[in-house]
């Protein structure tokens, strides 16, 4: 059956604000190109979209028309703020940002393990509030919320989970009683791929697997360009994994002798210790496992304008055989995903697969040719540590435009 009038206005509404949200600001004839309706449906929309208060005039396109066929139109940014936070073990860290995503204030506060429950969820609430103050808005619309953990799919709560602070979950509680705002929580690992697969190192992929290489270890899954969450939202919890080289095996709360204790920061510092490396942390929060891969990085391909000396020949060997011996170990785990979803990508992501870059990609990727019939390609991620923040942000801008963009009754 045809759509009815009001539906179909509904539907043109729409995918004329996603043009403009993905295109930038537009004139009516170039929506008009694009949308392929006709110039006084397009003069409609404009003119609903406008008195709606969900776009304005942004300027004219070209200094030599002027007059109304010129205007550009584009989203009214500040209809809406977003906040989105990046939740780990150590301190938390947020972006406020207005409904095109453009970052408008960061912050970031360092939670110490004996902190209290109580003092930890208000120094974290508080500088969300602050942050927002400092971005000039009034009202946060949305909260993305990546954390550690498991998501409950029923609830979208973040589930009791052993090894994590308490204060993680009494944090989603918090931030709905003191902010007017949607609160939306999400496993980190899953908003990290989310954010390689539109910004970063999967853009060109529909399915692939993101490793997670971090403080900790993770995987996220994105098959047929959907994230897959499990029955439970456990997908992708890797550290779990049994593998061989380890002295144990891991249990239902504790995941030491499994995949976590071959590649989780501690496990990368004692492999790196072994061949005579160390590092500095560059930035506050750092796993040490990437300052030491970005040295080994570093090591075997110093820059060519350098000043500094070549290291020498054997720095440059346990440098090569501590790569080699991580490939190794990430190939195992990597290995096992992809003979059970056969990805074809695997992304290399966290702070670690950032740094690693290519070098540490193209070992994992020679040792997983070695070791699976299925064709993988391994790469580096694009947005490292980074990728959580981005992730929260966009999904909470997916969510406010869904909400604002949606049609309202009459």
């Amino acid at each position: 059956m045809p759509a009815s009038p009001s539906t179909a206005r509904a539907i043109n509404d729409r995918v004329a604000l996603r043009l403009l949200q993905q295109e930038g600001p537009l004139t009516a004839g170039q929506l008009k190109q694009l949308t392929g309706l006709s110039r006084p449906t397009v003069a409609d929309l404009v003119e609903r979209l406008t008195a709606a208060g969900l776009i304005e005039v942004v300027g004219e396109s070209g200094e030599q028309r002027r007059g109304p066929n010129a205007r550009l139109y584009g989203i009214v940014a500040d209809r809406a703020h977003l906040a989105a936070l990046d939740v780990r073990t150590e301190g938390v860290s947020v972006v406020v940002s207005d409904l095109l995503g453009r970052e408008l204030a960061r912050a970031s506060v360092p939670i110490a393990d004996d902190t209290g429950t109580g003092p930890a969820v208000e120094q974290a609430v508080t500088l969300v509030e602050r942050a927002a103050k400092e971005a000039g808005a009034e009202r946060l619309h949305t909260v993305g919320v990546g954390a550690p953990g498991l998501i409950d799919p029923a609830t979208g709560e973040l589930r009791d989970s052993s090894g994590l602070p308490e204060w993680h979950r009494r944090l989603v509680a918090a931030l709905q009683e003191r902010l007017p705002a949607r609160v939306i929580v999400e496993n980190e690992t899953n908003l990290a791929a989310l954010a390689e697969q539109r910004d970063g190192a999967a853009r060109d992929r529909d399915t692939f697997v993101l490793l997670w290489l971090g403080h900790g270890t993770g995987a996220a899954v994105v098959l047929d360009g959907r994230l897959r969450r499990g029955a439970s939202g456990g997908t992708g919890e890797i550290g779990f994994l049994p593998v061989p080289g380890t002295s144990t095996l891991p249990s239902a709360t504790d995941c030491e002798g499994g995949f976590h204790s071959l590649a989780g920061s501690a496990a990368i510092a004692e492999l790196a210790a072994g061949h005579g490396l160390v590092a500095t942390a560059v930035s506050p929060g750092e796993p040490e496992a990437a300052a030491l891969v970005r040295q080994a990085v570093a090591t075997l391909s110093p820059p060519s304008a350098s000043p500094s000396p070549s290291p020498s020949p054997s720095a440059s060997s346990g440098a090569d055989r501590f790569l080699s011996a991580l490939a190794d170990r990430l190939a195992i785990g990597a290995a096992s995903v992809v003979a059970v979803l056969d990805p074809g990508c695997v992304v290399l992501g966290g702070e670690v697969g950032q740094v690693g870059g290519e070098v540490l990609a193209a070992r994992v990727g020679e040792r997983l040719a070695r070791m699976s019939p299925l064709p993988v390609e391994v790469r580096a991620s694009a947005l490292g540590g980074g990728a959580v923040l981005r992730g929260a942000l966009l999904t909470a801008r997916e969510s406010a435009q869904d909400d604002l963009f949606a049609p309202r009754s009459r």
